[in-house]
């Protein structure tokens, strides 16, 4: 059975994954390498890195005007935070 350091060590490593995944994409649009895709980047969101995404979106002022890229991780983000409490409530 998974207990709750391991769940947390795994959100602290799937945000951290997304922080520099973000940061990557970051650095290849300086430099004009090929891009990370907006849908890797919003699945690591979506899997639960959105805290890691909006970070490095402060962070390195990444992606910050971008639509509709800016709606749909706003998006994920009010989702997971609709299933959080609704799964509080529930509990």
């Amino acid at each position: 059975m998974t207990g709750p350091a391991t769940i947390f060590a795994l959100f602290l490593l799937l945000n951290g994954w997304t922080l520099l995944r973000f940061r990557q994409n970051k650095a290849r649009a300086i430099t004009g390498e090929r891009r990370i895709s907006e849908t890797s980047l919003l699945t690591l969101a979506l899997i639960g890195g959105s805290p890691g995404a909006l970070l490095a979106r402060r962070l390195f002022r990444h992606k910050t005007r971008k639509q509709p890229f800016s709606a749909m991780l706003w998006s994920i983000v009010i989702l997971q935070l609709v299933a959080a409490v609704g799964w509080l409530v529930i509990r």
